[in-house]
């Protein structure tokens, strides 16, 4: 009986986007289902009243908490999925990642495969999301088979000041890794002006390599690709070892697909649930277990004799405590830049110490922004359910005390000698899972793992898992890069074995393409723009 299409990719974030970009030119028919809409072109995209604010962009979505409470999670349910709001750097994982690691608060496991066969991916994954920066500066990075595709964002005055006295104490500050569509010597020639709206704001001006911007919309260039937005997957149907059936609701409709291939890429909490209440690829039952998200704090660092005026934040990073430091044998994590601080995001951050609005106007004054980035383990007792009444998010933190070292030693050792005086500093909670993670382990063994070594379902014959869920562990690097590589991998696969095409290299991923929003148009079936209705419009 003939199927409906020959892919269907659920989810259009940077997983499925990437499977669709790398299968665009087999000539199959694909078909994107994304249950968001396109994220609406406005002036409110860079008003931080309104990202910051209570609704902004976010999901209208509420989970069960682990003891009950309600968690309304930041999420968000566009086309390009959570990265048309992420802060764009993308590093790659550590070689000491792939393997056991020791913590002080356990161990993160070794994964089956390892940093050498990633690499090539990773030099595909940084060159279609425009990835800019300079290798050889981070002494912890592993071995790359060529530089960048563009060079790294300069620090302004005031961040080169903090860097070089970092330097001068004997750290390593290196350029971050961002992936932004800039021209650092000409920058006419492409459309990222280095504002301060980067982080963690869309882009109106689609500069930012989002997973929409860099990845579907070239796909959508092919005439044998399709993206429907408005298009919830509720069932995956499974007879006979294959998903025969797909059920969705589309724009309030209920429908049935049929494909040869199904590859999921929901992010690791809603891949979960969409498995979990299908009942499918759950024989070893791990899905929706070991489920992390990295532990996150932020610093935001006052100097009252040195203001703050920068523009653009986010372009240094320190990692010379991945693995530890003298006084701590076990893995810390990164230190980062953030997306320089406004004074709305500054009282949601603080909102629990009571900061007002001219505190935190003063705080946006001074402060250089910090990020601090920790592994916490995979447990399988951190786990996605799915109930009658929804997602039940059981998730506790875990290597928190590590975490805690690295910011006071990092604030003590390197921040009070070069002048910041005051601190305010934050830890996130569960509604930020922003770097979710690892509910559907790949391995080597049906028994302990959901996907194999190709993250093909090891119970369900066309099912494949693209997104985060995959992971055994996430080091303490920000996680997209990884995912957009293994998707990368993954669709090599899927040529090779499915379709009996070529595989793929550098060539596929040119850095001179146009890659604006503009460049689809056919083969998006959105609905139609209804006048004074913003967010009906396809950005």
């Amino acid at each position: 009986m003939p199927q409906d299409f020959d892919v269907i990719i659920i989810g259009s974030g940077a997983g499925g986007g990437a499977v669709a970009y790398t299968l665009a030119d087999t000539g199959k028919k694909i078909l994107i289902l994304e249950q968001g809409t396109f994220l609406p072109r406005e002036t409110r995209n860079w008003d931080p009243a309104f990202i910051f604010g209570k609704d902004g962009y976010k999901a209208d979505e509420h989970w069960e908490g682990p003891d009950g409470e309600t968690i309304d999670p930041i999420v968000y349910y566009n086309v390009g999925g959570n990265t048309k709001m992420y802060g764009a750097l993308l590093h790659r994982q550590r070689p000491q990642d792939f393997l056991e690691q020791r913590h002080k608060g356990g161990i993160s496991p070794a994964w089956p495969v390892g940093y050498d066969e990633y690499e090539p991916y990773y030099m595909m994954a940084e060159h279609v999301m425009k990835v800019h920066g300079n290798r050889g500066e981070d002494l912890t990075e592993g071995w790359a088979s060529g530089p960048f595709p563009f060079k790294a964002f300069p620090h302004e005055r005031r961040i080169q000041e903090v860097a070089d006295k970092l330097a001068g104490m004997g750290l390593h500050p290196h350029h971050s890794n961002l992936a932004l569509n800039r021209d650092i010597d000409e920058p006419w020639r492409r459309p990222c002006i280095a504002c301060g709206t980067c982080d963690p704001f869309p882009c109106m001006l689609h500069a930012k390599s989002d997973a929409e911007t860099a990845l579907v919309r070239p796909a959508l260039q092919h005439d044998n690709v399709t993206l429907w937005t408005g298009s919830r997957v509720e069932k995956l149907i499974e007879e006979g070892g294959k998903i025969t059936r797909v059920e969705l609701v589309r724009d309030g409709q209920p429908m049935s697909l049929s494909a040869d291939l199904v590859v999921v890429s929901c992010g690791a909490i809603q891949t979960a649930a969409l498995l979990l209440r299908s009942g499918v690829a759950n024989s070893s039952g791990q899905v929706g277990r070991n489920f992390t998200k990295h532990n996150q704090s932020g610093i935001s660092a006052m100097d009252y004799d040195n203001p703050n005026p920068t523009v653009f934040q986010k372009t240094m990073s320190v990692h010379d405590f991945y693995d530890g430091s003298p006084e701590h044998p076990y893995p810390l994590g990164t230190v980062q830049l953030t997306g320089k601080a406004h004074w709305t995001r500054i009282m949601g951050d603080y909102a629990d110490q009571g900061v007002t609005e001219e505190r935190a106007r003063e705080i946006q004054r001074y402060a250089v922004d910090f990020w601090f980035t920790s592994e916490d383990l995979p447990d399988p007792r951190n786990r996605v359910e799915w109930t009658d009444k929804g997602i039940k998010f059981n998730y506790r933190p875990n290597n928190r005390e590590s975490h805690y070292e690295l910011m006071d030693y990092f604030r003590d050792n390197y921040l009070r000698p070069q002048g910041f005086t005051d601190f305010m500093r934050s830890t996130k909670g569960l509604a930020f899972t922003w770097h979710q993670a690892g509910t559907a382990q790949f391995g080597t063994d049906p028994r302990t793992s959901v996907l194999d070594l190709n993250c093909k379902a090891w119970d369900v014959d066309n099912l494949y898992v693209v997104d985060a869920s995959f992971q055994p562990s996430q080091g303490a690097t920000n996680p997209t890069l990884t995912i957009i590589a293994n998707a990368i991998r993954v669709s090599e696969h899927l040529r090779k074995d499915w379709f009996n095409e070529g595989g793929v290299s550098l060539e596929d991923y040119p850095l001179s393409d146009g890659y604006m929003a503009d460049i689809a148009e056919a083969n998006i079936l959105a609905p139609t723009y209804v006048a004074g209705d913003d967010d009906s419009w396809g950005a």
